[in-house]
């Protein structure tokens, strides 16, 4: 701040705008920490510092003062945005949504090895229990029993749960076992307890009632919407929205050529996944017109 305020007295200058180009999250504490100052700031599309770094000297050359001078002349030619930062309720909903997508993943790689386990030194285990996450059949996986892979009848199978054969690794398999049916334990609990938290959260944003009496539209749909596009008021136009998801139309055409038409994709990559899962089966159902 002493080194903006000398900048402003040294200069003449009554305005100052601060320009960062936002590579990763470090940029993060920076614009919230000039918003709380109340300074202006704003950010550069990385894509145009690369475009314009050899439009001055013709070379690739990258190195930290050039970048600051490409990045201040983009801002002064007026080709920055103003970040919207989610803040409050809407900040929490969106740290809450990435925790999620982060836990239902890793949970996903913990049910495909357990499935792969399975396959391999238990396949009979399906042929009772269609679903091993039921609870009758995690309780029964938790007793870490690897019965002999031998015939038998399927209706005798569970009266054979308790026979363990002599084969190479069963002590490993039986602790790896015991791993991942603790990873699918822990995982299924931080879920419940985030999905408790995210209705906490949706009760306290005006309009959710709404959102959510449209058909086809639950409560992940609406919590992932929120969580990307923030605090719906600030948008002035349907258009803008579309714009934040990358989906707003190019065009390919150069005199008499007419290119194919495609969205630019240049937005909030989970915004856009998440539309585009709402949409297909509304359309599919009819409910929305192409």
């Amino acid at each position: 701040m002493s080194w903006y305020h000398k900048i402003l007295t040294e200069q003449g200058f009554q305005d100052v705008i601060v320009g960062m180009e936002p590579t990763g999250h470090y940029w993060l504490n920076l614009a919230h920490f000039l918003r709380e100052k109340q300074v202006k700031y704003g950010v550069v599309n990385p894509l145009h510092v690369k475009k314009s770094k050899e439009l001055d000297d013709n070379s690739p050359t990258k190195n930290d003062i050039k970048d600051a001078k490409v990045i201040a002349q983009l801002v002064k030619d007026g080709r920055y945005a103003v970040p919207s930062l989610p803040q409050g309720i809407y900040a929490e909903l969106r740290e809450a949504m990435k925790i999620r997508d982060h836990l239902t993943t890793d949970l996903c790689v913990v049910q495909a090895r357990v499935h792969n386990r399975l396959d391999r030194y238990f396949p009979e285990f399906l042929t009772v229990f269609k679903d091993w996450e039921c609870k009758s059949a995690i309780q029964m996986l938790s007793l870490y029993l690897l019965p002999q892979l031998v015939q038998v009848p399927e209706e005798s199978l569970l009266q054979h749960l308790r026979v363990v054969a002599k084969r190479l690794g069963l002590g490993r398999i039986k602790m790896e076992l015991k791993l991942l049916l603790t990873q699918y334990e822990w995982l299924h609990n931080k879920l419940e307890e985030l999905e408790a938290r995210l209705d906490e959260l949706l009760i306290q944003i005006p309009h959710v009632p709404q959102l959510l009496a449209m058909k086809g539209i639950g409560r992940d749909t609406v919590a992932g919407f929120l969580a990307e596009v923030g605090d719906i008021s600030q948008y002035r136009h349907p258009k803008q929205i579309s714009k934040l998801a990358g989906l707003n139309l190019k065009t390919n055409s150069s005199g008499t050529h007419k290119g194919q038409t495609k969205i630019t994709k240049r937005g909030r990559k989970r915004l856009r996944a998440l539309l585009f899962r709402v949409m297909m089966p509304l359309v599919a159902r009819g409910r929305i017109v192409q």
